[in-house]
C-alpha cells in the first residue's frame, strides 16, 4: 500500500496500472466510514497475493485529484474506490461495503490466480528467450498455457518459440483450440499460417524446380505460392512476400485471398512487440495513461506500403 500525491500520480498509479491493476482508495481522517474500509482493503490486498496492489489518497490534503475522480464518476461522497487498470480509472465503488462485495467487485477486473501465475511465467519467459535460452523458455510458455488457456500472448509466444525450434507437431497441437475461434486474435492467425507453411514445406518442389516454372509462367501462382511458403518456413520472409505480392498484384481474390492473408500474416510474424510502459515524465494532472507502441520496422514498414499499393 501506498499513499498517492501529485507527484507519484503518473508513476504509482496511472503507469502501474499498466502493469497491474491498482486500487485507489479515496479517503479523509475525518470520515468514519473510511477508516472502517481501509483495513479491509488492506487485508484484501494480502488475500490476493499481488494481483493488485492498494493505492491510498487523502482528499483533503490532494482536493484535485479526488475532485476530478469524483467529477469523472459523479460521486459526492468517500469512502471512494476507484480501480485503475491499463492506465485508466475503469471502475469504482462508494462506501464501507462488506468483504464479500468487495472481492465480487475486484473478481470482475483482476486477474485470477492462474492468469496471475501465467504472467509470471510468460515474463519468465521472455527472459529465458532473451538469454537464449529456447528449452526453459518453451516449458514456461507451456505452463503459461496450461494455467491461463485463454491467454492470447502466451499461446502466441508458445507457438512462436515452437516453431522456431522445428518442434511442428507440438505447434499443431498448440494450436488447434484456437484454430475455429469465431473472433481469431491476429497474431494466432499468423501463427497459423506460418504453422501451414512448415507443414507444406518438407513436400514442397526444389527451389529450383519452382523457380523455374515460374520462370516458364509468370501466372503459375501455385508454384509462386509453394515456393513462398517454403521460403516463409526457412524464415526468409521479405523473400516470401515478394512472391505473395506479385501473386496478388496479379489476382487479388487468387483462392480467396490466401496470398494476402499469407503476406499479413508474414508482416505479423515479422512485428516487434509493443514496449511495456514507461514512466511518464511529471507534470500536469492527466488520467490517460501513455500508450505503449511498437517500435517501428523500416522494413515492415516498406512492405506494409507495398502490399497498400498493390491492393490500392
Amino acid at each position: 500500500m501506498l499513499d498517492i500525491s501529485l507527484k507519484n500520480f503518473e508513476t504509482e498509479l496511472i503507469n502501474a496500472s499498466m502493469q497491474q491493476p491498482v486500487l485507489l482508495d479515496i479517503w479523509a481522517p475525518w470520515c468514519g466510514p473510511c477508516k472502517a474500509l481501509g483495513p479491509v482493503l488492506e487485508k484484501l490486498e494480502v488475500a490476493y497475493a499481488g494481483r493488485f496492489k492498494l493505492a491510498k489518497l487523502n482528499s483533503d490534503e490532494q482536493p484535485e485529484i479526488a475532485g476530478q475522480l469524483s467529477q469523472m464518476f459523479g460521486v459526492r461522497s468517500i469512502p471512494f474506490c476507484v480501480l485503475f487498470k491499463g492506465g485508466q480509472p475503469v471502475d469504482g465503488f462508494v462506501g464501507a461495503l462488506p468483504d464479500a462485495e468487495i472481492r465480487a467487485f475486484l473478481d470482475k477486473h483482476v486477474p485470477s490466480a492462474d492468469e496471475a501465475a501465467a504472467e509470471e511465467d510468460l515474463l519468465a519467459a521472455e527472459e529465458l528467450l532473451a538469454e537464449g535460452d529456447a528449452d526453459s523458455a518453451i516449458g514456461k510458455l507451456e505452463d503459461a498455457v496450461a494455467l491461463d488457456p485463454a491467454n492470447a500472448t502466451a499461446r502466441y509466444d508458445y507457438l512462436r518459440a515452437l516453431l522456431r525450434a522445428g518442434r511442428i507437431d507440438d505447434a499443431r497441437e498448440a494450436f488447434e483450440p484456437v484454430a475455429q475461434q469465431v473472433i481469431p486474435d491476429p497474431r494466432l492467425t499468423a501463427a497459423g499460417h506460418w504453422l501451414a507453411a512448415f507443414e507444406r514445406a518438407p513436400s514442397a518442389r526444389p527451389p529450383e524446380a519452382l523457380s523455374a516454372a515460374i520462370a516458364a509462367n509468370k501466372r503459375d501462382f501455385d508454384a509462386r505460392f509453394e515456393l513462398a511458403q517454403v521460403l516463409f518456413a526457412a524464415q526468409q520472409f521479405t523473400q516470401a512476400m515478394d512472391e505473395l505480392l506479385e501473386i496478388v498484384m496479379r489476382d487479388k481474390t487468387w483462392r480467396d485471398e490466401l496470398a494476402r492473408k499469407t503476406y499479413v500474416a508474414i508482416l505479423e510474424v515479422m512485428a516487434k512487440p509493443a514496449p511495456k510502459a514507461e514512466a511518464a515524465p511529471k507534470g500536469a494532472l492527466e488520467l490517460s495513461g501513455k500508450v505503449a507502441t511498437a517500435p517501428s520496422d523500416p522494413v515492415v514498414d516498406q512492405y506494409r506500403r507495398k502490399l497498400s499499393m498493390a491492393l490500392f
